[in-house]
């Protein structure tokens, strides 16, 4: 258990304990990331239970078909990324965690094997909730593995030409959120795609913040983010724009009452934010003892001793990644606050009744 912890906050198992059958598919699939799938289904299943239409067994369906299509797709980007010369020795993507097939974790033909299943499994769950709520489920699921596919996949190969970015607001947004909603909803009203777009762009943020950590690998790759497109200013002030953008977004929602008042509670994570563009204002530390100097808050209290470099040990975690840490420090709980302001927002109507505002 210790050991899937360990993956699961880090991408990475613990050094010198063995790695089991189950932490080593958290590992290939980068499972680390996958709370922010969970995130984006369950504002989608909020969203419907605020309009009286959550249905608990096709929520459950909903959270397993996109965890395992975000599984699908990680295995997707490496085997593709591999085959293009992209991952290599020496890149972030190597360097970071384990990457499955040039560790030697899975070879490519295990791998497809996974990628197959995952799709196997998500294709009847699409099927399932297709015929319960109606075909635009399908229309969702389609879309979304057709963007994540062609994410790294020819002939379209979205990354390479500025679009990556786009592609994950899109999908962390208005596929999987509106698409979440409809599954349970069996509709789809104009104020849910507009309540799909905040935590898609703090989705997007983070993307900026991995692709601004391996900007120049990428170019040397012509490999065209957005950071490589604009340049490391441009990259920072991007994802510093997306992260005020949430909270601007949440507001404005608010006050157009597409969203409860209890959504605010997403302010509580401004603290972090202001963190993360202090972070984007400072250059980027030229080794992991550096970096583990500046940002001991961002890791978990009972995991600093075991980075600590004072102790021997790697130094900062994830390394070399940087601005991408920041980000999901930031978003895992900016989207938590607005969750937890959406399930607030369903005893909204009785308590501003209680409070003779009804």
């Amino acid at each position: 258990m210790a050991q899937w912890i360990s993956v699961l906050r880090t991408c990475n198992p613990e050094a010198g304990v063995p790695l089991g059958p189950v932490s080593k598919w958290l590992v290939i699939t980068r499972a680390c990331v996958f709370s922010m799938t969970v995130l984006s289904a369950g504002i989608g299943g909020l969203l419907a239970a605020l309009a009286g239409a959550f249905d608990p067994w096709a929520f459950l369906l909903v959270v397993a078909g996109l965890v395992l299509a975000h599984a699908s797709n990680n295995m997707v980007n490496d085997y593709f990324d591999v085959r293009h010369g992209v991952d290599t020795p020496g890149y972030p993507r190597t360097a970071y965690a384990p990457h499955p097939i040039l560790s030697g974790l899975v070879g490519v033909r295990g791998l497809w094997v996974a990628i197959f299943l995952c799709n196997l499994v998500d294709l009847g769950i699409a099927l399932a909730l297709t015929w319960w709520k109606g075909w635009p489920v399908m229309a969702f699921a389609a879309g979304g593995l057709a963007v994540s596919v062609f994410y790294v996949a020819p002939p379209f190969k979205l990354k390479h030409h500025g679009l990556g970015e786009l592609a994950i607001f899109a999908i962390w947004g208005p596929l999987m959120i509106s698409g979440s909603y409809y599954a349970l909803a069996g509709a789809l009203p104009a104020s849910v795609w507009l309540a799909s777009v905040p935590y898609g762009l703090a989705v997007m943020a983070v993307v900026v913040g991995k692709h601004l950590d391996k900007r120049e690998k990428d170019a040397e790759r012509r490999v065209g983010t957005l950071p490589v497109l604009l340049g490391e200013r441009g990259g920072k002030r991007l994802m510093g724009g997306l992260i005020v953008l949430l909270y601007l977004c949440v507001l404005g929602l608010t006050l157009a009452r597409h969203l409860p008042l209890a959504s605010l509670l997403v302010l509580l994570s401004l603290p972090r934010a202001v963190r993360v563009l202090r972070v984007l204002a400072l250059p980027m530390p030229a080794s992991p003892q550096a970096a583990f100097g500046l940002a001991r808050d961002a890791i978990p209290r009972d995991l600093r001793e075991k980075f600590d470099p004072a102790a021997g040990s790697q130094g900062f975690p994830l390394w070399p990644l940087w601005y991408v840490v920041w980000g999901v420090w930031w978003v895992r709980v900016a989207g938590a606050w607005l969750v937890a302001g959406l399930a607030l927002g369903l005893a909204e109507p009785w308590l501003l009744e209680r409070l003779g505002f009804s």
